[in-house]
């Protein structure tokens, strides 16, 4: 073979070899625009500053923020350094149900004096109990709403002072001085109330959190049914969750405060026949678990 041609050869090898890599450049990032990675923020809430998730604070930085029970764990360790309890509870042993065959519809962020007053009035229309997960400064500023919620036979459940998903990244000492705090607003307006269950931000369990609330006398209490009601759904679609989802022993989740909550109001009318027909509704133990 002559020197040219052997050139011309090479020459064609190296280009065959470009052109291959070229495409498998191409399809790699023809796939990835496609086929991005999503990001599923499920345990959001929505207070008056906007949208917080568990999993990404206010400003932006989710490196910075606790992970919720059930997605890569949370930020702190537990007993056996893993991230996790001892035992592997995602949730560190926060109650997911009722431990019976009772259904507990279960109120966040409140009380406001735009929603809570509703919720209340269509509970006692259809003779229900139910449990509010207050905050410590909507319970201050708004005590005659948490002696109204206490007058129709509800339960009272600590949800931190300031609705702090971080919270359970603190030093024991802060989060129990959050917890306290909370405590001291709801008593205020109702002295010698029983406050026997916590419910942490976002639903970012750690084991420090869960550890101070049970330290002072709190269950730690998560949820089963969530409509995500937060986001502005609609009436219908809450639901159409909670009516399908329920089951024995679920722990509904709903907000009566944090941001609109006429959808939560108005799909409460049409979710309470549904559930009052199919199960028996229960305010949660005001007697430690």
């Amino acid at each position: 073979m002559t020197r040219g041609g052997s050139t011309a050869k090479a020459t064609g090898i190296v280009t065959l070899v470009l052109v291959a890599l070229l495409g498998s450049a191409y399809a790699l990032g023809r796939s990835l625009l496609l086929d991005p990675a999503p990001r599923h923020p499920t345990n959001a809430i929505t207070d008056a500053d906007g949208p917080h998730y568990a999993d990404q604070p206010s400003d932006g930085d989710p490196d910075s923020a606790p992970r919720p029970g059930g997605s890569d764990g949370p930020a702190e360790t537990g007993q056996d350094g893993s991230g996790r309890d001892a035992g592997g509870d995602k949730l560190f042993g926060a109650h997911e149900t009722t431990g019976s065959p009772r259904l507990a519809l279960t109120f966040d962020d409140g009380p406001d004096p735009r929603y809570t007053p509703q919720v209340l009035a269509t509970l006692r229309e259809f003779d229900v109990r139910a449990t509010f997960c207050v905050v410590g400064e909507n319970a201050q500023n708004h005590p005659d709403l948490i002696q109204a919620i206490v007058d129709d036979g509800h339960t009272l459940c600590n949800h931190s002072w300031h609705h702090d998903v971080s919270l359970g990244t603190r030093s024991a000492d802060a989060i129990r001085a959050d917890l306290l705090r909370t405590n001291d607003a709801i008593r205020a307006a109702v002295p010698n109330a029983p406050i026997v269950w916590y419910r942490q931000p976002g639903g970012a369990w750690t084991y420090p959190v869960v550890s101070v609330a049970r330290q002072l006398g709190m269950t730690p209490l998560h949820w089963s049914v969530d409509p995500s009601d937060w986001d502005l759904p609609g009436a219908s679609k809450i639901t159409a969750t909670v009516v399908t989802q329920a089951a024995p022993g679920s722990v509904v989740l709903l907000h009566d405060a944090g941001g609109d909550r006429q959808g939560t109001v108005d799909a409460l009318r049409r979710i309470l026949p549904d559930l009052t027909a199919r199960f028996e509704l229960e305010a949660l133990p005001t007697e430690p678990t």
